[in-house]
């Protein structure tokens, strides 16, 4: 996303006829299935997504193999463990933009955003992250990024938001919150909490002064930056 380039937002497929993962297994291998996607959101949400695939199978109690015919590639394991997460990102930007006062909604959204990440350390990564040949990831991914771009536009819109706003704000706000959310339990959560009370008070359009050019940090470049080794 090029800076101050804003997406349209696009009708989504319906995807409601899709057929759920995992259907169509023998009652064995679809509980191993949850089991393995249950270790590995426990796994990456205290690690990160770069975890040992070993290791996630370990603590599924499953062996490698096992693991690998569930899930034939790390994309394929990282985009089905954080696919819930992802739809509720979308979730919690929809309930933003339903809010009637903007900056109201853009707030509560950059706050249960950092919230959200604070809890868990492969977040970030999954969302920024490319994953060639998880469509359905990468759909939902555009689906919170355009709805973003719009609750932004709503905010600048209506007064609240300083107008020097630029996407790749969005860009440096998580990867800064990354950074202070180091802890655990509540202590990341009140690290972040605190992060973006700062950083939404210098949002605001009545405390607006002149800043420095945006960062050459669009999510594009993010994406492919934060792209992990194709490796299992």
């Amino acid at each position: 996303m090029a800076p101050s380039t804003w997406p349209k937002v696009r009708n989504m497929p319906d995807q409601t006829s899709q057929k759920p993962a995992g259907e169509g297994l023998r009652a064995d291998a679809r509980e191993n299935r949850e089991r393995i996607l249950r270790a590995a959101r426990e796994a990456f949400a205290a690690q990160g997504i770069d975890v040992p695939v070993a290791a996630v199978a370990r603590r599924a109690g499953v062996g490698v193999a096992t693991l690998y015919r569930r899930f034939p590639t790390r994309e394929a394991l990282v985009t089905e463990a954080f696919a819930e997460e992802l739809t509720h990102c979308v979730s919690v930007l929809d309930e933003g933009l339903a809010d009637p006062d903007p900056w109201r909604g853009f707030c509560t959204v950059i706050e249960r955003v950092c919230l959200m990440q604070a809890a868990d350390r492969g977040f970030t990564q999954a969302f920024l992250a490319e994953f060639p040949g998880q469509a359905d990831f990468a759909l939902e991914r555009t689906r919170a990024e355009e709805r973003l771009a719009l609750l932004v536009r709503r905010a600048k819109d209506a007064g609240g938001l300083r107008q020097d706003f630029d996407p790749s704000d969005i860009t440096l706000l998580l990867l800064a919150n990354c950074g202070v959310a180091v802890g655990s339990g509540e202590e990341a959560a009140g690290a972040s909490r605190r992060l973006a009370a700062y950083l939404l008070q210098a949002f605001r359009a009545d405390r607006a002064t002149p800043l420095p050019p945006p960062a050459p940090l669009g999510l594009d470049r993010i994406h492919e930056r934060a792209t992990p080794p194709h490796r299992m």
